[in-house]
């Protein structure tokens, strides 16, 4: 899913555990790419992607669990910071090192979030 065809209404199909998958599926990519050097512009667009993706979730996780959706939205703002920051941190291995580190961690945290845990067992 790139941006070009990225479509709030094809996304809002999804169950939430599909959504999450693909943000914790962004946040393993972006991992694997602030590690290495990749394309810069790829790790921008799946940012921009990933903000997507926790926006058009938050709302409906809300009633269901307001604690998950408050992580989700700290992790939106975090990503954001990376998006204004990126030029800086992109020039400062340590700095991608530590945005490698947090995706890896918030990655197992989505994929940990109960709510992702409670549907894809009931099935």
């Amino acid at each position: 899913m790139t941006i070009a065809t990225l479509n709030q209404e094809h996304f809002q199909q999804n169950d939430i555990p599909t959504r999450l998958n693909y943000l914790a599926r962004h946040l393993k990519q972006i991992q694997s790419l602030a590690q290495g050097f990749a394309s810069e512009d790829k790790i921008v667009s799946l940012m921009r992607e990933s903000l997507y993706h926790i926006e058009w979730t938050v709302p409906h996780i809300i009633d269901i669990d307001i604690d998950q959706a408050a992580e989700l939205v700290d992790l939106g703002r975090i990503v954001a910071r990376w998006l204004f920051n990126w030029e800086t941190i992109w020039a400062d291995t340590e700095a991608r090192r530590n945005v490698a580190l947090f995706a890896q961690q918030a990655q197992e945290r989505v994929l940990e979030m109960p709510i992702l845990l409670s549907q894809t067992t009931a099935e």
